[in-house]
C-alpha cells in the first residue's frame, strides 16, 4: 500500500524531529468524508495546499473523487500518485506553464475573467473551465486567511461579472471560509446564490471550496449533508464539490520533537530540534498555540518552560508550557495535530533539517518514508 522505507518498532527509536501521521486517525477522518459524499451525494477532493501527503495517497482515493491544485507542481503531483480527479485553480496563471496545466486538469478555475480571456482559446475544450467568484461574504476573523476581506485578490466580485463571457464556462467556485463549522457556510451559501444564480442554469457544476472543518468533533455533519441536499434539490442539474484541506488531516498525528539544550533568562527556555518558524509556521502567522501532550498553560503544573525553536530568530518561539516533572536534555516531546498545512509550508531557514516523514501503522508500528538531510536543503539553492 504505502512504499517501505524503514520501519521501527516503537516511538524511542523514531528520529527527531518527525511528523507522525497515524493511519487509523487518517481513515477515520476519510470514512467521514465519503459518508458525507455517499449521502449528499457530492464529491469531495483533496485539497493538496492543506495536506500532500502522498505516501498515503493509495489510503486516500480509496474514499476520495481526486485532488485540487493551486497550480502546475501540485497538479503534477496529483496526476502522478493521486492518479483521479484534477482540479487547479490559481490566482494567475503563467503563459509556459498553461498548456501542461491543461493537458493535467479535468477543471480548471480561473481567478478572474482577463485570464479566462487570455487562455480560453487554449483551454476550451480540453477542460471543464470555470470561474472562482467572491460571494462578499466574510466570517473569517483573521485577515490572512480571510478570502473575501476587503480587497482581496481572490476572485471576481458581482460588480466584475462578465456575461458576455458565460459560454466558455461550466461551472463556477467559491472559497469564503477557515475551518468554520457549516453555519459560516450557510451565510456563504445564501450570499453566493444571492448575486449569481441567476447564471446557474448555464453550469454543470459549482465548488463550494476549502475551510469546512467536517472532521472537527463539534462539527454539524448533518447539517452539512442537509444543505447540500437542499442545495441540489434547487438545482438537480449541478455537480457539487468540496474540496477541504484542512479536514483531510485534522488531528491525524502529530511532531515529535526533543529538547536540546535548557537556559535560563528569568525563566526556564528549552530549546528544541525543531522551529516554529520552518516546521509549523501558522503558530506565528494564525497566531494559535500548538498543543503539547501531558502539558498545561503556565503555571499550571509544577514546572514551567518557554519552548523555542533552534533558528537564530528571536522571534521563533512555540510558547510557555507547564509540566508534572521538570524536562531533561534529551526529552522527546508531542506536539498535537501536525499533520495539516505543516509539511507543506516547511522551510530550511538556518539550514535546519527538515523533519522525517512518518507512518504509524495500525499494528503500532512505524514506518519512516522520508529521511531528508543536507541535499534537501542545497537543492533549493545555487
Amino acid at each position: 500500500m504505502i512504499k517501505e522505507h524503514k520501519i521501527v518498532n516503537s516511538f524511542e527509536e523514531l528520529p527527531s524531529p518527525s511528523y507522525v501521521c497515524e493511519v487509523e486517525l487518517l481513515e477515520k477522518n476519510l470514512k467521514l468524508l465519503k459518508y458525507v459524499q455517499d449521502e449528499a451525494n457530492i464529491k469531495i477532493l483533496l485539497a493538496l495546499k492543506g495536506f500532500a501527503m502522498f505516501s498515503t495517497f493509495d489510503i486516500c482515493r480509496e474514499y476520495l473523487e481526486g485532488c485540487c491544485a493551486s497550480g502546475l507542481h501540485e497538479a503534477i503531483l496529483a496526476k502522478e500518485e493521486f492518479k483521479k480527479e484534477v482540479h487547479t485553480y490559481s490566482p494567475a496563471f503563467k503563459d509556459e506553464e498553461i498548456d501542461e496545466i491543461i493537458s493535467i486538469s479535468n477543471h480548471l478555475v480561473f481567478n478572474s475573467f482577463s485570464q479566462l480571456r487570455r487562455f480560453k482559446d487554449k483551454a476550451y475544450g480540453k477542460a471543464s473551465l470555470g470561474i472562482r467568484l467572491n460571494p462578499e461574504y466574510s466570517s473569517v476573523e483573521v485577515d490572512l486567511y480571510n478570502p473575501c476581506a476587503p480587497f482581496s485578490r481572490m476572485g471576481t466580485t458581482k460588480a466584475n461579472f462578465d456575461e458576455s463571457m458565460l459560454e466558455y464556462l461550466e461551472g463556477f467556485h467559491f472559497h469564503a471560509l477557515c475551518e468554520q463549522n457549516v453555519d459560516a457556510l450557510q451565510g456563504a451559501l445564501k450570499s453566493f446564490e444571492e448575486k449569481f444564480s441567476q447564471y446557474f442554469s448555464k453550469l454543470k457544476w459549482v465548488n463550494f471550496g476549502g475551510g469546512h472543518h467536517i472532521t472537527r468533533a463539534d462539527y454539524d455533519v448533518e447539517g452539512l449533508i442537509k444543505l447540500l441536499k437542499d442545495f441540489k434539490a434547487r438545482y438537480p442539474h449541478l455537480e457539487v464539490y468540496m474540496e477541504p484541506g484542512e479536514a483531510i488531516g485534522w488531528q491525524t498525528g502529530y511532531l515529535v520533537a526533543t529538547v536540546l539544550d535548557i537556559i535560563d533568562n528569568g525563566m526556564n527556555l528549552v530549546i528544541l530540534d525543531t522551529s516554529a518558524e520552518a516546521h509549523m509556521p501558522d503558530t506565528l502567522a494564525m497566531p494559535y498555540r500548538a498543543m503539547i501532550r501531558d502539558s498545561g498553560v503556565a503555571n499550571e503544573k509544577k514546572y514551567t518552560y518557554r519552548l523555542g525553536g533552534n533558528t537564530c530568530l528571536s522571534g521563533d518561539i512555540i510558547g510557555d508550557y507547564s509540566f508534572d516533572k521538570p524536562l531533561q536534555v534529551g526529552d522527546k516531546i508531542i506536539l498535537e495535530d501536525m499533520i495539516h498545512y505543516t509539511m507543506v509550508k516547511t522551510t530550511t531557514f538556518n539550514g535546519i533539517k527538515l523533519p522525517s516523514i512518518v507512518i504509524k501503522n495500525k499494528d503500532n508500528s512505524y514506518k519512516v518514508v522520508k529521511d531528508f538531510g543536507y541535499n534537501d536543503y542545497k537543492s533549493k539553492l545555487s
